[in-house]
């Protein structure tokens, strides 16, 4: 039992997971602050120091708030589409003083890191070039699947065979529609490259889940418009309608690490 997963947290203030193994730590994003960052490793036992590498999905302030610091204060190489790289900006006033040790890469591509390998996916969502994550070592795989609007035939496959699948979650439908939000933002989150709602989550496992995982983690939900009960409530009655009432469902945290995964 070699590869460990935790998400130190995941929503709208700031989303990051770490994927380890004996050999290497990896951050799938840096949305929080580094000291943050630090606080949540040190809650399971670990140090930023030791983490080699942060592979981020796209460029959006949750999903990069602490890349700076992460790459000022440890030696982890930052790994990014080439696209994304171009929309954070590296020249820019910000990182100045700043020499990140930048590995860029296509959407699709498969990344080795360590004893890693990361298949990486286009997703549809509002920013310049989203992907999410396949992560596999020794026979075992996870998927961690944020940030979209919608899932794809494309995802459908890449999750298929995941024993370990994290899955965003965002919203309840009718909360969001009576909710605080300004039409517009309400239109954003709901539309074709915003968030997933717990329907669509439930609709997916009616309709395509492969049943391999046998944990199943919703994340990225929604401070405003999801309580974590709400989410479980309709994505269980989903699972239990399919015959897998025995997959674990869990939802992960804005403000603690989860716990960790080990496989």
């Amino acid at each position: 039992m070699s590869l460990r997963i935790s998400i130190l947290g995941s929503g709208s203030s700031g989303n990051s997971t770490l994927v380890a193994t004996d050999r290497v730590r990896v951050l799938i994003d840096a949305g929080f602050s580094y000291r943050q960052i630090g606080r949540r490793l040190a809650e399971i036992g670990e140090d930023p120091e030791t983490i080699n590498a942060v592979v981020v999905s796209h460029e959006h302030s949750d999903h990069v708030a602490g890349l700076r610091m992460m790459a000022k204060k440890t030696q982890a190489a930052l790994w990014m589409t080439e696209r994304t790289s171009r929309a954070i900006d590296f020249a820019s006033d910000e990182w100045k003083g700043v020499d990140p040790t930048l590995e860029t890469f296509e959407a699709g591509a498969r990344l080795a890191i360590g004893d890693l390998e990361i298949d990486t996916f286009t997703i549809p969502h509002d920013a310049v070039d989203p992907i999410a994550f396949r992560v596999r070592h020794e026979g075992v795989k996870a998927g961690l699947v944020t940030d979209l609007g919608y899932i794809p035939q494309s995802v459908k496959h890449h999750v298929r065979g995941c024993d370990f699948l994290l899955l965003e979650s965002n919203h309840d439908a009718e909360m969001l529609r009576v909710g605080p939000y300004p039409w517009s933002v309400k239109q954003r989150v709901a539309g074709k490259t915003g968030h997933l709602s717990n329907h669509a989550v439930a609709e997916f496992l009616r309709t395509d889940f492969d049943r391999s995982a046998r944990t199943l983690v919703l994340g990225h939900l929604s401070g405003e418009n999801n309580y974590p009960a709400t989410a479980e409530l309709e994505v269980g009655a989903a699972l239990a309608s399919v015959g897998c009432s025995d997959v674990r469902l869990l939802t992960a945290a804005q403000n603690a690490p989860s716990e960790v995964f080990r496989f």
